[in-house]
C-alpha cells in the first residue's frame, strides 16, 4: 500500500507538516536525512539549519529561561542524552528541533534516517528512491528539504576547510583552535551577525568582511554588531585569499577592496562563511518546476502547490525571501493542510 503522505526533510517545515499530517490521521512517513560525512560537510544533516544555531530568540513561545526540566520530561531519553548541555538562556536551535521532532513522533509520525535520492512524479502513486536502496510509494509528497550554506569557491578556502574555514560558527566556534584568537566572518546579513555575535564569546576579536559600506542586516541586528566591542566591520572588502600552512591551518586572510584601496592582510585563526544559502533541490531538477535560483516554485498564491498535483513544498526550499524558522514552520502547516484537502478531494 502506498503511503498517504511522505515528507522529505526535517527542519521546522518538515516537522510541522508531520505534526499536522499525523494529527489528521494521515500517518506521515518522514525522511529526515542520512547521517553521513557528505551531509555533514554540505550542512544537510537531519534537523536542518536551525540545528546549527545557538539561542533562538524569535520563535514564539520560548522566552529566555531555564528549560532543563522541560527537556528532561518531554524528550525521549535516548534523544535527550545526545543533546549538548542546556545554556539556561531560552531555547537553542538543536533543542527546538528535537522538541519538534518529538512532537511529531508523539502523534504517530514515522521517521526514516535516510536521504531521498530520486523521485518519479510522472505517474501516481509517486515513487521515491531512498539511500537505503528501497523504493517507496506515496499518494502525496511534501518537499521540505531546506537550503544549505554557500561557500565562495576559492581554492584556498577549499584547502583549509575543516582546518580553520567553516560555514557553521555553532558547530566549530568553540574549538580550541579558535579560542582567544582573532576570527573573520564573511557576510553582512542577519546570519553573518549571528555568527559574529556567537564567535565573539570565544574569540579575541571578530572581523566582519563586507563588500559594501553598510550592512544588509535588519536594524536591530546591525546595531548589535556595530555596538559590540569585539566585532569590527571591514567595509568595502571581499575575501581574496585564505592564508595558512599545513601545520597551523588558517593564519590570515587577504582582503581585496571594492573601493580602490590596497589589499589588506589580517591575522586570523579562522574564517566563517555567512553568505547565503542554496536550496537542496538537486534531486528535483526536471521533476518539479524550479525558480532561476533553484528554489521550488509555488504555482498558486497563498498555497504550497507545486507544478505537480499532489506534490507540495514547504519552508526554505521554496522561500528565498523570508527564510525564518517561524515562516518555514507556518508553510509546513499549510503544506500538510493542502495535502490533506487534496487527498480528500481525490
Amino acid at each position: 500500500m502506498p503511503e498517504s503522505v511522505i515528507i522529505i526533510g526535517s527542519g521546522p517545515a518538515g516537522w510541522t507538516a508531520a505534526i499536522y499530517a499525523a494529527r489528521a490521521s494521515l500517518k506521515p512517513l518522514v525522511f529526515e536525512g542520512a547521517i553521513t560525512e557528505e551531509n555533514r560537510v554540505a550542512g544537510t544533516l537531519p534537523l536542518g539549519q536551525l540545528a546549527l544555531t545557538t539561542e533562538v530568540e524569535n520563535f514564539p513561545g520560548f522566552p529566555a529561561g531555564d528549560l532543563e526540566h522541560f527537556f528532561d520530561t518531554s524528550l525521549a531519553p535516548d534523544r535527550r542524552a545526545m543533546m549538548p548541555p542546556h545554556a539556561k538562556e531560552g531555547v537553542a536551535g538543536p533543542e527546538l528541533m528535537e522538541l519538534m521532532r518529538q512532537q511529531a513522533v508523539n502523534f504517530g509520525a514515522r521517521v526514516i534516517t535516510e536521504d531521498v535520492l530520486d523521485v518519479d512524479f510522472d505517474s501516481h502513486p509517486f515513487k521515491l528512491t531512498a539511500s537505503d536502496g528501497n523504493t517507496y510509494e506515496a499518494l502525496s509528497v511534501i518537499v521540505a528539504t531546506g537550503a544549505r550554506a554557500n561557500y565562495l569557491g576559492l581554492p584556498s578556502e577549499d584547502r583549509f576547510k575543516n582546518r580553520g574555514v567553516s560555514a557553521c560558527a555553532v558547530c566549530d566556534g568553540a574549538l580550541p583552535r579558535f579560542r582567544n584568537k582573532p576570527l573573520a566572518v564573511v557576510g553582512g546579513g542577519d546570519s553573518a551577525i549571528e555568527e559574529a555575535d556567537y564567535l565573539a564569546k570565544f574569540a579575541s576579536a571578530v572581523h566582519m568582511i563586507h563588500r559594501r559600506d553598510q550592512l544588509r542586516a535588519s536594524k536591530i541586528m546591525a546595531k548589535r554588531a556595530l555596538d559590540h566591542p569585539k566585532i569590527h566591520v571591514q567595509w568595502n572588502r571581499t575575501l581574496a585569499e585564505v592564508l595558512g600552512n599545513d601545520k597551523d591551518g588558517v593564519t590570515a586572510v587577504r582582503l581585496a577592496s571594492t573601493a580602490g584601496e590596497p589589499d589588506l592582510v589580517l591575522d586570523v585563526a579562522g574564517v566563517f562563511l555567512a553568505i547565503g544559502h542554496t536550496p537542496n533541490t538537486a534531486f528535483l531538477k526536471g521533476k518539479l518546476e524550479l525558480t532561476p535560483k533553484g528554489y521550488v516554485k509555488w504555482t498558486t498564491p497563498f498555497r504550497t502547490y507545486t507544478s505537480v498535483e499532489g506534490v507540495f513544498a514547504a519552508g526554505d526550499v521554496g522561500d528565498d525571501y523570508y527564510r525564518q524558522a517561524i515562516t518555514a514552520a507556518g508553510s509546513g502547516c499549510m503544506a500538510a493542510l493542502d495535502a490533506e484537502r487534496w487527498l480528500a478531494a481525490q
